[in-house]
């Protein structure tokens, strides 16, 4: 991989547990504790899991939207929390972000024009802004004159769009799409992935894909991160995650994704895991999947296991990582115990 433009080394972030009248803190929620993610340019990478593991919370701090509790965030290789205000604003320009929900994250009382034209005004980029937005706005498929509008005129999938050519605005270095398609149907879902990739090419940007649909991953993403309880548990190219998985939590995810032909679809068993995932603010001595890996030993319930290598360029934090074609067994909602499908 190329020098990474954006590189997060050990990056936590816990929020406290107040009590009492007198808002005493009692804990900690461990949010992100310890991820370790380098972006290099035009590439695109996923980041899946549960919800709770914390992927949304990962994604803001990559935007520095918060502000981590430890670890460090490099953005072409320098650390930010070192930055002045001319870096802060570079920083902003070359990394943005499309949030989950397309209702939420713009503001109703100012027009399309608006939405789009503001980070062009505050970066004082110069030119006819109005010319700029209606050639963003016909970028992700919307109409110029569609300038004068306000977003309650719109429907999910188009707001999304506004959201997109928002982010584009700059042309960053880097977006981050925190669950960006999660909220839209199907066929809405196909026509944004087809759309931001196509700016990635044109754009050159690289992408940082956060969603719990592993087919929607895989599609779009280069390389894929797995996260469970503020942890990454795998990475590796998408290829090898999808048909090679090591750890026992992505068979499990794996073993979720719906089959698109029905009878395959109806004979097919999924792995259900038992038991359930752990509170963030009180997770499980060594390893945080223990409580329901169907592979646990006592060394698990001991160590906590590191992300390490597998293979050059597979990892995993695992004791015992499955093997290329090995199968995995838990057990079912009725006691039987069942196989993951060969991948």
């Amino acid at each position: 991989m190329s020098d990474p433009i954006l590189e997060a080394r050990n990056l936590k972030q816990h929020f406290p547990i107040r009590a009492g009248i007198l808002r005493r803190e009692v804990g900690h929620v461990r949010a992100v504790d310890g991820i370790d993610i380098a972006v290099a340019a035009r590439e695109t990478i996923g980041i899946v899991g549960e919800s709770g593991c914390g992927k949304s919370t990962l994604g803001r701090l990559l935007v520095r939207l918060l502000e981590p509790t430890g670890g460090s965030l490099f953005f072409e290789g320098r650390d930010t929390r070192k930055f002045k205000r001319s870096d802060h604003l570079k920083f902003c320009r070359n990394v943005q972000i499309i949030f989950q929900n397309p209702y939420a994250s713009l503001d109703s009382r100012l027009t399309v024009g608006r939405i789009i034209g503001q980070p062009l005004q505050v970066h004082r980029i110069p030119g006819d802004h109005r010319m700029q937005v209606e050639r963003l706005l016909e970028m992700v498929g919307l109409n110029p004159q569609d300038y004068g509008r306000y977003p309650h005129e719109f429907s999910g999938g188009q707001r999304q769009r506004i959201a997109i050519a928002r982010a584009i605005a700059l042309s960053p270095q880097i977006i981050v799409c925190d669950e960006a398609t999660s909220a839209l149907d199907v066929s809405i879902q196909a026509q944004i992935i087809n759309l931001l990739k196509e700016l990635q090419r044109e754009v050159g940007m690289a992408l940082v894909f956060i969603s719990h649909d592993l087919a929607v991953v895989e599609r779009i993403s280069d390389r894929v991160m797995v996260m469970y309880l503020g942890r990454a548990v795998e990475l590796s190219d998408a290829k090898s995650v999808y048909r090679h998985p090591a750890h026992p939590y992505t068979h499990a995810l794996l073993s979720a994704i719906p089959v698109p032909d029905p009878k395959v679809e109806k004979e097919r068993r999924r792995v259900v895991l038992r038991g359930q995932v752990p509170s963030a603010a009180a997770p499980p001595e060594g390893c945080n999947f223990s409580t329901r890996c169907p592979r646990a030993t006592d060394r698990c319930r001991r160590e906590d296991p590191s992300l390490e290598p597998i293979s050059q360029t597979h990892l995993a934090a695992c004791f015992y990582p499955l093997s290329a074609g090995e199968s995995l067994e838990a057990e079912a909602a009725d006691g039987d115990r069942i196989p993951l499908r060969q991948t």
